[in-house]
């Protein structure tokens, strides 16, 4: 039975163009939305590892930490309180991607880029400037929504400004900016938590607005994509020039034929939600919500968001657990890039695969030392402290090269026009509820599942290696607004695509 899918030379549609100045530029200043989401997702368990801030949001958490020497080390930051700093952004987010759809569809991708920018500056200011637990989730939500809506609309504009061979390249530049924000946070939280006077996660948390005011104010002179021009009925005079150029050529004929193409399609859906339930839909739909499932329960979060907790928990102290987060950072991120220059080449399966491989092993790894060394009481030696830092390095190896970057990738890519913004809300907001889940549920699983957790996550890695093998195609080459071929060619996937054809031919004719 075969599992991948070939797309024949002869139905290739190369289009022309090169790699510009000007949508590099605006690429590069779009992908600054994946420096907010980064920069926020790092600086969050830094500062939560921090006794100042602790002591002063969360005093039982403290106190537990400081005075209680009989409670578990998985227990130590057992507090729904504490998680609900953490992920109160994100169920804003799951709401906000919602409401970025039609935004999205209506306005176009600047609109919510520009908004996501507004809100998340506003919540960088407010958790800066914090007095109470309540005005620090306040300022959580805002956050959210701006990385709801900046998360929703970011991927789309990367998708559609790259020329189509580079399309992978350039999407993936997203996630290199989620590890470029990931690691500024760790970086600049180890050097906060030294200033004696204890206020230096007021400083974590206020330089979140430094990359939203670059985003808020890029996004003002950034051009809107060809793909949204056509969709919103403007001239098409107009969006023939523009895709001239960002493709720097004016021989773009054959792209322009498709964007016609899509906008007629998508100009007889009204109910874009409703459309996508559609029988011929069905792969994008699973899609949607499988690959940002299988995102969040690879366990990445765990390590993003409470890597400095988890290290205390081992027995380091706070500069070492907090240095330790950006040495698992720089290394995530510098296989991103590894998997941005050879994505295009390889194609997606291959990464997905060799990922899931180098996540899985890790993750069994890391249970077993944990479980056999790391008792209630006490401290892991050095020696176990460094093998789990070398494990946790591989392991973020792998999802770098995979789940990181494809995770955003290949949904952005898959969707047609006429779906596109409402298909992205739902694999935004999919994102977003099992971000939230994870990071409310995380700390009550590690005091009740102890080392076990991470088998529990390694199950999943090995589940979506599989599913990834069998369901998903290559998309490798496939120009965008082409993408339905993938799917009428493949094993699984194309008795969906050609029954409901075969229905609406048969409708047409009166049968």
């Amino acid at each position: 039975m075969a599992v991948g899918i070939a797309i024949s030379k002869s139905e290739d549609v190369h289009y022309n163009g090169k790699i510009t100045w000007f949508v590099l530029l605006s690429s590069i200043i779009a992908a600054t939305g994946g420096i907010i989401f980064g920069y926020d997702t790092g600086v969050t368990g830094g500062v939560t590892s921090m006794d100042p801030f602790l002591s002063k949001f969360f005093p039982e958490v403290y106190k537990k930490m400081k005075g209680d020497v009989k409670i578990s080390n998985y227990c130590k930051f057992d507090s729904q309180l504490l998680t609900t700093f953490t992920s109160s952004l994100y169920i804003a987010g799951l709401i906000a991607s919602f409401f970025a759809s039609p935004v999205t569809r209506a306005l176009g991708r600047r609109a919510s880029i520009l908004i996501g920018g507004v809100s998340f500056l506003s919540g960088a200011t407010l958790g800066g400037t914090a007095h109470n637990v309540y005005m620090l989730i306040f300022g959580r939500i805002l956050l959210g929504i701006g990385v709801g809506f900046t998360n929703q609309s970011v991927p789309l504009y990367l998708s559609e400004m790259a020329p189509p061979k580079f399309r992978g390249a350039f999407n993936i530049g997203f996630q290199l900016c989620v590890g470029i924000g990931c690691n500024t946070a760790y970086l600049l939280n180890y050097g906060t938590q030294k200033i004696k006077a204890g206020w230096g996660w007021r400083i974590s948390l206020a330089m979140a607005a430094v990359p939203a005011l670059v985003l808020t104010v890029g996004a003002i002179f950034m051009p809107e994509t060809p793909n949204s021009l056509m969709q919103h009925g403007h001239d098409q005079e107009k969006a023939r020039r523009l895709l001239q150029k960002i493709r720097g050529t004016d021989d773009v004929q054959a792209e322009f034929n498709d964007l016609i193409t899509a906008r007629e399609a998508s100009r007889t859906i009204k109910h874009p939600f409703k459309k996508i339930l559609e029988r011929k839909y069905r792969p994008q739909l699973v899609m949607s919500i499988a690959i940002p499932f299988f995102q969040q329960v690879t366990g990445i979060n765990v390590i993003a968001f409470y890597a400095p907790i988890l290290f205390r928990t081992i027995g380091s102290g706070v500069s070492a657990s907090l240095m330790s987060s950006v040495v698992i950072g720089l290394v995530g991120m510098s296989m991103t890039i590894l998997s941005m220059v050879i994505v295009d080449k390889v194609g997606r399966r291959v990464l997905f695969h060799i990922g899931g491989i180098s996540m899985f092993i890790p993750q069994m790894m890391i249970g077993g030392i944990m479980a056999a060394k790391l008792k209630d009481q006490g401290a892991l030696s050095q020696g176990y402290s460094l093998s789990l830092l070398v494990l946790i390095c591989i392991y973020t190896s792998g999802f770098g090269l995979s789940w990181g970057p494809l995770g955003w990738l290949v949904p952005s890519e898959i969707f047609p026009l006429e779906i596109r913004s409402a298909a992205q809300s739902i694999n935004v907001g999919v994102g977003f509820l099992f971000i939230f889940i994870v990071a409310q549920t995380f700390l009550v699983m590690l005091c009740h599942f102890k080392a076990t957790i991470f088998f529990f996550f390694g199950a999943w890695v090995a589940l979506m290696t599989v599913f990834v093998y069998f369901l998903l195609p290559e998309t490798k080459d496939v120009p965008i607004e082409k993408m339905d071929k993938i799917w009428k060619n493949h094993w699984f996937w194309k008795r969906f695509v050609d029954d409901a054809q075969e229905y609406e031919d048969n409708k047409i004719m009166g049968i």
